[in-house]
């Protein structure tokens, strides 16, 4: 075990783990640290805990000092060299005429090292661009393309929610999204629909996953036989987020009625599917095989 602090350079960036020392951390202070590109200030996002080693990326850097006032004065400062440095990149660009849009300028602590972000849709030559900046600015120059998710990340804006987006307000991280959730959740498939503005499957489609997953499990599938309060019945179709089924019933009168139930509330005839959790919702065309003249009416009305 290992004990450390968790320090975010970004308001919704990665946390990452740094030895603290023999210094006394709080949450909510700032700290200067030691990282691979230098001396950086950041924020203690983590308290002094304990975690074992494989939680850990080696090696461990260490946490220099506690931030002073002149410190975040230094910060408020190279924000604004950033400003001016992001207009000289932008009219060099322009002269070179290179293939790229850029999206963010960043001054490292010390001023050791200035980092352009930059989108292209290939592999831009710019050499000569590197050369012009490393003349102007006198420091260590790095040119970085990165994707449209983090575009979007650093630049921020609205999403279709009307909320501000999930990677720039609170995502330290992004997270695997595929379509798969997106049919497993039954939503428009369309992909205007479930897109975000960086033109890649919106990331809040993860967050009620696992719910889907966890109670898709519990409920039957479409047109399963089960037994109801109101006697046997076909499941015609499943609502995980109120969870309940619609269920397909013969009345005593022979007539058939959709009835909904909580799913806790049927049982699925066969026990065998329910042993080995084959009772998971699914709304395709699955057909019963071997049901009684009963069911079968069910499914034919």
């Amino acid at each position: 075990m290992h004990k450390v602090v968790g320090v975010r350079f970004k308001k919704a960036g990665k946390i990452y783990y740094f030895d603290p020392h023999d210094l006394e951390l709080e949450t909510g202070e700032y700290a200067i640290v030691e990282t691979s590109r230098g001396v950086e200030y950041g924020k203690i996002v983590v308290g002094p805990k304990e975690v074992p080693e494989e939680d850990i990326v080696s090696p461990l850097k260490k946490v220099i000092r506690k931030a002073t006032e002149e410190d975040a004065e230094k910060v408020a400062e190279n924000r604004e060299k950033e400003s001016k440095a992001f207009d000289i990149c932008l009219e060099k660009i322009n002269e070179h005429k290179l293939p790229m849009k850029l999206i963010d300028v960043e001054y490292t602590f010390d001023n050791s090292k200035v980092i352009f972000y930059f989108t292209a849709e290939g592999r831009v030559d710019f050499r000569e661009l590197v050369k012009d900046l490393a003349a102007i600015f006198r420091t260590r120059i790095e040119l970085r393309q990165i994707g449209v998710r983090d575009e979007a990340k650093m630049i921020g804006g609205l999403g279709p929610c009307g909320r501000f987006l999930c990677c720039k307000s609170f995502l330290g991280e992004f997270e695997p999204v595929s379509i798969k959730m997106a049919k497993e959740q039954n939503l428009s498939l369309n992909p205007t629909k479930i897109s975000g503005i960086c033109g890649r499957l919106m990331c809040c489609l993860k967050y009620e996953q696992d719910y889907y997953e966890e109670i898709g499990k519990k409920m039957p599938k479409v047109n399963k036989e089960v037994i109801t309060p109101q006697g046997p019945g076909v499941v015609i179709s499943c609502n995980i987020l109120t969870e309940k089924v619609k269920t397909k019933v013969i009345q005593e009168d022979g007539t058939p009625e959709v009835l909904e139930f909580h799913f806790s509330e049927i049982t699925l005839v066969d026990e065998g599917d329910a042993d080995n959790n084959d009772n998971s919702c699914d709304n395709g065309d699955e057909l019963i095989d071997d049901i009684d003249e009963t069911m079968a009416s069910l499914l034919e009305d």
